[in-house]
């Protein structure tokens, strides 16, 4: 597609401009949601905070936690989104890295600044949203993410659809057969999640009346919930502050 622009109505002196539109603007609006609510974060948090949303457990999920989970690494405190996340099956490689626990840091020679044993932890208070389109492998994160006690689990239960399907192959008349064959228990062997979902440690709700308003009740309360949002509430900033310099003694 090509447009002509001028800064006079009758088009003297314009230039043209070739493109080409998209057909489908729905990343566009994904991206601007992210981008509303890390800012959100960085304002209220001084920028001490990360924040990371999940779209869902496939391909597009692992890749935006790639993606911002280690340029945001030195922060002191994350928010982790699963709302409205589609499902899959990465969310243990999510729940793995979330999990690891700092046992020591290495120095080399040349360099004061420290790196993590294990590599690439997160030293900081985690917090975890959730919503009723947190759906399937979405589920199974939010409740291995409060099993694991990562951290405190914000917003309203889970969708509850974790029995997984698989293609049985097609019909003559072009339709699929899929059949439910995966189910998820507990370690004391109780069916868990299905039909029900996952409950949050503190329940918000995202009300009309505050989305209108440009408000995300569950996204402040995820703010006021890390102790990293305000200087001083936590001990962590000493922490940080080894990783990044000073020396053992």
């Amino acid at each position: 597609m090509t447009l002509t622009l001028s800064r006079a109505a009758k088009g003297d002196s314009g230039r043209q401009v070739t493109f080409d539109p998209v057909s489908d603007e729905s990343d566009l609006m994904y991206l601007e949601m992210v981008q509303q609510n890390r800012k959100r974060v960085d304002d209220a948090t001084g920028g001490r905070v990360a924040y990371i949303h999940v779209p869902d457990m496939g391909e597009d999920g692992i890749r935006e936690f790639i993606k911002w989970y280690y340029p945001q690494i030195h922060r002191q405190g994350l928010i982790i989104d699963d709302r409205d996340n589609g499902g899959g099956n990465v969310s243990q490689m999510l729940i793995e890295r979330l999990r690891r626990t700092l046992l020591s840091l290495d120095f080399s020679r040349t360099d004061d600044a420290a790196s993590t044993y294990p590599d690439a932890v997160f030293v900081g208070p985690k917090v975890g949203l959730v919503n009723e389109n947190s759906a399937s492998d979405g589920d199974i994160f939010a409740a291995m993410f409060k099993q694991a006690k990562i951290g405190p689990l914000i917003g309203k239960r889970s969708w509850g659809g974790v029995v997984g399907i698989s293609g049985h192959g097609p019909l003559i008349d072009g339709g699929t057969v899929f059949v439910p064959e995966f189910a998820t228990a507990s370690t004391t062997g109780e069916w868990i999640i299905e039909g029900y979902g996952v409950d949050p440690d503190i329940e918000v709700e995202n009300d009309p009346a505050s989305i209108l308003a440009g408000r995300d009740p569950q996204l402040e309360a995820g703010n006021r919930r890390n102790p990293e949002s305000t200087p001083g509430q936590s001990g962590h900033a000493a922490i940080a502050s080894r990783r990044t310099g000073s020396r053992p003694k």
